[in-house]
């Protein structure tokens, strides 16, 4: 227990160097992700994440893991940051943080199973609930590392939860994420995710 507190300081630490980018420059330099992340940060597309209120962070330590392309690995992403600097990275994650997000909506055929599961887990098969990591709004936590998911498109909260689980992705500290989805069925997946899109 000891190590993942000292681990995830760390990383908060690490995290914070990336706080202070110049939102001017990144509205400059974030003009060519609108193509797909949308104006602002808020994409139209369900499969491509919403990046507006995002902690800055946590956007900085995902473009580094793009770019790394060991534990995050997207054919898409790569060629478009290739050539980010230090700065860039700061300059970018800054400017999202800053915009504002439109939200989304959720499915209420799966509403009330969603909250179940985001509010408590799932005591039977031992899945923790989502909101002791990312708040009861899904606001998340920066320094922690724990992003922000409210109003996140459902399609690509699944997306990634089914990632995590099949080991696809494995950028998360201490596994906590593969863990926590490594015993859900698709259903759960979906209706957790469906709920975390209408969170505001």
């Amino acid at each position: 227990m000891k190590r993942s507190v000292i681990t995830l300081l760390l990383f908060a630490a690490i995290g914070s160097a990336f706080a202070d980018g110049d939102i001017v420059a990144g509205e400059r330099k974030a003009a060519v992700c609108a193509a797909c992340h949308g104006a602002g940060g808020n994409s139209v597309n369900p499969e491509w994440p919403n990046l507006a209120g995002q902690h800055a962070s946590y956007t900085a330590k995902q473009i580094r893991d793009f770019m790394e392309g060991k534990t995050r690995n997207n054919a898409l992403m790569a060629p478009m940051i290739a050539n980010l600097t230090e700065e860039d990275i700061a300059d970018i994650s800054a400017y999202y943080e800053s915009q504002p997000s439109t939200g989304g909506y959720a499915s209420e055929a799966l509403h009330d199973l969603g909250e179940r599961i985001y509010r408590g887990g799932i005591v039977e098969s031992g899945v923790p609930a989502c909101i002791a990591c990312h708040g009861p709004k899904g606001l998340g936590n920066g320094p922690a590392g724990f992003p922000r998911i409210a109003g996140q498109h459902a399609v690509y909260t699944a997306k990634q939860l089914d990632d995590w689980r099949a080991g696809a992705r494995s950028n998360d500290t201490n596994s906590m994420m593969a863990d926590a989805v490594r015993l859900m069925s698709p259903m759960e997946m979906k209706a957790v995710s469906e709920y975390i899109a209408g969170l505001h």
